[in-house]
């Protein structure tokens, strides 16, 4: 018995050092998670399902106006095919990420995936000129162009398909603009010099250099603790996803830039594609086009309720000199634009639409 009490303190003793040993996390290195982030499960729980059901990964969270509009989507789609078809979202990047998604999308493995047109320049090069900065007037100019239905669209689409994907639309959360940890920056003069992450492609590490700053390609889940720990003096971004991944707790100072409006592309395996009957291609095809007024009108209602949000966190919005910036990124413009006669087709195509043309 003497034994057996003396083993059962031991016991004690060395879970209670082991208590004591356990220190508090550090100071936060990582962004946090969207305050209002809501599981996949329980947006999905009435959705419908089909008999095939497409896995579509998405790279942010259920609540985010895109994949609400994947869902839709789903629905749609399940009406359509009369039961056929649905599809499955997978968000938070629970799939990998963007990169590694298009890739899978690619040889067959995953049948959908929702990426940023930067993750598909590489292997289509000509949709740099959907992402040109500056190289539309403003968000309804570019829903214009996606929704125009016009060849020249088609052409660019087209170029995706000998690397195993095809577009089925395109989406845009809004104007990207500059935000910074340490005063506003409203003027080239102001950005000189500064450290801005930016999405790691050509194009986009070209034009922060040519407004002013130093373009640093990286992966948005190291941004939060790279501003923190001063690696960054700042990033771009839109209102939703700065507001989403709680970065105003480390870069206070949004500006209204609005230097780009990244695209980013519903695709599918061409694998997975072509596997379907021609109805029902024909079905999503049409559900995803019709897609895209949603997507738009609902971030349009929600960047005003961003704003107020990141108003009531403390965040300064301060208005830029959008012409200066402008005639920085001009010759960008000209010469992405002339490439090819893909891009030369896209920019006419852009110019046209424009309300003052």
């Amino acid at each position: 018995m003497k034994k057996l009490i003396a083993l059962l303190l031991a016991v004690m003793m060395v879970l209670a050092l082991a208590a004591c040993g356990q220190t508090a996390k550090p100071a936060a290195t990582e962004a946090p998670k969207a305050e209002e982030a809501a599981p996949a499960e329980e947006a999905a729980s009435e959705a419908k399902v089909g008999k095939t059901v497409l896995k579509c990964a998405f790279n942010q969270t259920i609540t985010n106006p895109e994949a609400k509009t994947l869902l839709k989507i789903s629905d749609d789609l399940y009406d359509a095919t009369e039961g056929r078809y649905s599809i499955e979202v997978y968000p938070d990047a629970s799939l990998g990420d963007q990169a590694q998604t298009l890739e899978n999308v690619m040889i067959g493995a995953l049948d959908m995936s929702l990426v940023g047109n930067a993750i598909i320049e590489p292997y289509a090069s000509d949709f740099a000129i959907i992402a040109t900065p500056y190289v539309y007037d403003d968000i309804n100019h570019q829903e214009r162009v996606f929704e125009s239905g016009d060849p020249a669209l088609a052409a660019l689409y087209a170029t995706t398909e000998e690397h195993g994907f095809v577009v089925l639309c395109t989406y845009s959360l809004g104007a990207r603009n500059l935000y910074t940890r340490d005063g506003p920056v409203t003027t080239p003069d102001e950005l000189k010099g500064l450290k801005i992450r930016v999405i790691g492609s050509d194009t986009c590490i070209n034009m922060m250099n040519n407004m002013g700053g130093v373009g640093q390609g990286m992966p948005q889940g190291d941004v939060y603790s790279a501003i923190q720990t001063k690696v960054l003096d700042g990033a771009e971004n839109n209102i939703i996803t700065y507001v989403d991944l709680v970065q105003y707790e480390v870069a206070p100072y949004y500006n209204y830039t609005g230097h780009l409006l990244l695209p980013d592309e519903l695709v599918i395996s061409k694998q997975v594609l072509d596997k379907m009957s021609a109805e029902d291609q024909a079905a999503l095809r049409k559900v995803c086009e019709e897609s895209m007024p949603f997507c738009y009108a609902l971030c349009d209602e929600l960047r005003a309720d961003y704003q107020a949000k990141a108003e009531e966190k403390g965040v300064t919005f301060s208005e830029a000199d959008i012409p200066a910036f402008q005639a920085l990124c001009q010759d960008q413009i000209n010469e992405v634009a002339n490439r090819t006669d893909v891009t030369k087709g896209m920019y006419d195509l852009i110019v046209s639409l424009r309300e003052s043309a």
